[in-house]
């Protein structure tokens, strides 16, 4: 199975990037199916990322920004290279809410994290699909 770098259809640098390397480490390391280069992949998946947002989710009682939800949206095909279809095309939209102060059962978060963590739930999403549809 080949994946080539995902598109970048965002404003958001190296997004593609991560998402490209989590698709890739997931496949890696289930082992359904062994990550070649397409020349001789039996199949393929291809993305582009469509969406990115970090927007304030809630607002403390003094009206400041303490909640935000980053959303990562990409449109992903998998592709049967031997017999010329596609298994499945969808898009994949994930979320994940983060605090930027301490809250009761919530420690405070870094951005890059809940971007992380929305990443690897997109890849999970693409592993998960792909390898039941094989």
């Amino acid at each position: 199975m080949a994946i080539p770098v995902f598109e970048n259809g965002t404003t958001e640098y190296t997004l593609e990037q991560e998402i490209t390397t989590a698709v890739s480490q997931r496949f890696v390391r289930d082992n359904h199916l062994k990550v070649v280069d397409e020349k001789s992949a039996n199949c393929v998946v291809r993305g582009k990322v469509t969406q990115y947002k970090n927007a304030v989710f809630g607002f403390t009682d003094a009206a400041r920004a303490q909640e935000y939800r980053i959303t990562i949206g990409v449109q992903v095909t998998f592709k049967d290279l031997v017999k010329n279809r596609e298994l499945w095309t969808d898009e994949i939209v994930r979320t994940v809410n983060y605090y930027t102060v301490d809250v009761p059962g919530q420690k405070a978060r870094d951005p890059l994290d809940a971007r992380k963590e929305a990443v690897d739930k997109i890849a999970d999403e693409i592993l998960s699909r792909s390898v039941e549809g094989w």
